[in-house]
């Protein structure tokens, strides 16, 4: 599904360029079940940036199933994003002035689909929502507004997961009923889940675990299997 090779990301900062990954190359097969693992600032979320195609390399060649995204639009890279991506950001990025329920089924009303809101109430429902579907971010808690996300992110059904912590804000019953939702979305349509975490009972859930330190690829070990 994604093909890295010789994939660099620079930033400049105060005048300097600090490199925040270095000439990582891999492959990501359709289906496989990733965790990308490593400390607090060796590359992890940029990784998974750059698999989003939210940042560009500073060198290197990335593809999605032989699209080179690099050399994509962005309007295109946008609508790829929005037809074939569910991305867990970290941080929520919920719309403060909409509702749970407008906030899951907001894209596919962009992608004019008739279903949107009975997908969204189903899908809030399946993360222990419903209750809540006509509250406000404002009036969530952290754990209930990544819950949000979440059912944001996998309302679409999308070929690529991509979550960035997807549980690290979340009690551990609450986390707990979130990865099982992951990885049972994944089981049920066949899709690619690449997730970023510091949990390492997570991260051996999954088929494969890439681990990085200081921006560079230091392991990459697959599972004997997936729990």
């Amino acid at each position: 599904m994604i093909q890295l090779r010789s994939v660099s990301m620079d930033y400049e900062l105060e005048g300097a360029r600090v490199a925040v990954l270095s000439n990582i190359s891999l492959d990501i097969e359709s289906g496989q079940t990733v965790a990308i693992v490593g400390p607090s600032g060796s590359g992890k979320t940029t990784l998974l940036l750059l698999l989003a195609a939210l940042e560009t390399p500073t060198q290197g060649v990335i593809e999605w199933q032989g699209q080179d995204l690099v050399t994509m639009t962005s309007d295109a890279l946008a609508d790829l994003r929005r037809d074939t991506m569910g991305i867990i950001f970290q941080s929520f990025h919920l719309i403060a002035s909409l509702d749970a329920l407008s906030n899951v089924a907001l894209p596919m009303e962009l992608a004019a689909r008739r279903d949107a809101r009975s997908k969204a109430e189903k899908m809030l429902d399946k993360v222990g929502l419903a209750h809540r579907s006509r509250h406000y971010p404002l009036q969530m808690s952290g754990g209930e507004q990544q819950r949000v996300a979440i059912a944001r992110a996998l309302v679409h059904s999308p070929d690529l997961i991509l979550a960035d912590e997807p549980t690290g804000n979340l009690d551990t019953q609450t986390g707990q009923r979130i990865s099982d939702l992951l990885f049972d979305l994944h089981a049920a349509s066949g899709s690619t889940l690449v997730l970023v975490t510091h949990d390492e009972k997570l991260a051996q859930r999954c088929q494969r675990v890439i681990r990085l330190e200081n921006g560079t690829l230091v392991e990459d070990e697959t599972l004997a299997l997936s729990v």
